[in-house]
């Protein structure tokens, strides 16, 4: 009976250990990034002093290394504003053709919040409403691109909370793809500087983040009117590259921006700033660019491969050749944590149990065994 209940013990501890999941923004080895980079509102650098900025979150990147250079409370869950629409273009980018129309809604034009000025009845393109939504931050332009997506605003929010998880932002979670103070919704300034870091990537959310100005359709076809970028950053700092912007009365001000200088690529993500938001992401990137040299990382940024193409793309899968990898699905290399926990993850319940099992029989066997010897 004691071996019965041993065996019945390790397959639970077997099955379930697994299965356990890991605190946001922890990884199987702490937290993601590097031990350093916590939820603690301490100022972390290492060969020079930062100076000092009025955000209660920050991170410092090299964008082309993945170094994160200086950083405080990386991993503080915050409400992100608008700067968490950069992870609602990298749903939405790769799965909308540019040059569809769309039709302006009564929905579109009702939402709360800042708006580009999407009017009922009038034509876009896609690619007009991208422009909307990362220059003026456009939560009228981020409804019409879900709700012209498959699925809508709630298929959004599921794409968006997937996609957090396969980079990495574990902070991260997605209950409006605007960045309104929804409940329940939050991220990370560690979060916000892996968004910039896939979006820089890919060259049209590189250019939509660094354009300066674009033209909206008046209601009635009536002319047009000019749209300026809301990131200052990208009109008085040498080498900005933008990226967004983002304000509510509960997140108060956040920002991601990118800057590149000296062949360096820097990225400064903030949040729950009370002003001059602009004057301390200046501030940072300066420090970082003139220190360069002899900064030395106190985290990375993890960086997890892109998932093949699906036809949302516009593009059908192709099956490789018999023996060949998949031409568009790439590897991710775990550390050895998250490989045991990957492993133990693909192996199939009925195989945790086996071992027990056959001990099982073992014993039940064991006394009929005995009875032949006797007689």
């Amino acid at each position: 009976m004691r071996l019965l209940l041993t065996a019945c013990a390790t397959t639970a501890l077997v099955a379930t250990g697994p299965l356990t999941a890991t605190a946001a923004g922890q990884g199987p080895q702490g937290p993601v990034g590097g031990d350093l980079l916590t939820a603690k509102p301490t100022v972390i650098a290492n060969g020079a002093a930062p100076p000092a900025v009025q955000a209660s979150a920050y991170v410092v990147a090299d964008l082309d290394t993945g170094q994160v250079l200086a950083a405080k409370a990386a991993h503080a869950k915050l409400r992100p504003a608008s700067t968490l629409k950069t992870l609602t273009a990298l749903v939405l980018l790769p799965r909308l053709k540019k040059t569809d129309p769309v039709i302006g809604s009564d929905a579109d034009a009702g939402i709360i919040g800042s708006k580009v000025g999407v009017y009922p009845g009038l034509h876009y393109t896609v690619d007009l409403l991208f422009q909307g939504m990362f220059l003026a931050s456009g939560n009228d332009a981020v409804h019409a691109l879900c709700a012209h997506d498959q699925g809508g605003i709630p298929a959004t929010i599921e794409r968006m909370n997937a996609k957090a998880k396969e980079i990495g932002a574990l902070d991260t979670h997605v209950t409006d793809p605007t960045g309104l103070d929804a409940d329940g919704q939050y991220s990370s300034a560690y979060d916000l500087a892996l968004f910039a870091q896939a979006g820089l990537a890919r060259a049209d959310f590189a250019k939509y983040a660094s354009t300066k100005f674009t033209n909206f359709p008046n209601a009635g076809n009536k002319g047009t009117y000019q749209v300026a970028n809301q990131n200052k950053l990208l009109f008085n700092y040498d080498g900005a590259l933008g990226v967004k912007t983002g304000y509510t009365t509960l997140a108060r001000n956040t920002f991601v921006g990118a800057a590149r200088r000296n062949g360096h690529t820097l990225v400064v993500t903030m949040m729950n700033a009370p002003h001059g938001i602009t004057e301390d992401a200046s501030n940072l990137l300066t420090w970082t660019f003139a220190n360069y040299a002899k900064l030395k990382p106190v985290g990375t940024l993890v960086k997890a491969e892109a998932p093949p193409k699906t036809q949302t793309e516009g593009k059908p899968e192709t099956k490789p050749a018999s023996g060949t990898a998949h031409p568009s699905r790439s590897r991710t290399v775990l550390n050895p944590g998250q490989a045991v926990q990957s492993l133990a993850l693909r192996v199939p319940v009925w195989a945790y149990a086996a071992p027990p099992v056959l001990l099982l029989g073992l014993f039940l066997r064991r006394p009929r065994t005995l009875r032949r010897r006797r007689h």
